[in-house]
């Protein structure tokens, strides 16, 4: 996980992919699919890594079996503004990779 969290924060989006399984699932917590398999993973995350000030902080993480959370605070440039937002990641992984992600997000606290 630590990978794909350093992947993410340097916009590397060959080494952030090869984190995710081919057929793996993004979906807003509980249940709204976000992304469906690798291509679409791919393109949501080729847009948003060209965000200037893309950065996910890690606060905590726990790990269970395959089951991994993380709580972290991530800064954004969204339609709405630029900010910080409270987010917690839910990784299921299969063989190493992530299958499935949940991510249930705070409001965004502008970053003035």
């Amino acid at each position: 996980m630590r990978r794909q969290l350093d992947a993410y924060n340097a916009r590397d989006i060959e080494t952030f992919m090869s984190c995710w399984a081919e057929n793996a699932e993004i979906f807003a917590w509980p249940a709204t699919l976000l992304a469906s398999g690798a291509a679409d993973i791919r393109a949501r995350h080729v847009e948003r890594f060209k965000e200037p000030d893309l950065f996910a902080k890690l606060i905590s993480r726990v790990a269970v079996g395959g089951l991994v959370v993380d709580r972290e605070v991530v800064t954004r440039n969204v339609p709405e503004g630029s900010g910080t937002l409270d987010v917690i990641g839910i990784y299921e992984l299969e063989e190493g990779r992530i299958r499935r992600a949940w991510f249930k997000q705070g409001a965004l606290v502008s970053g003035s």
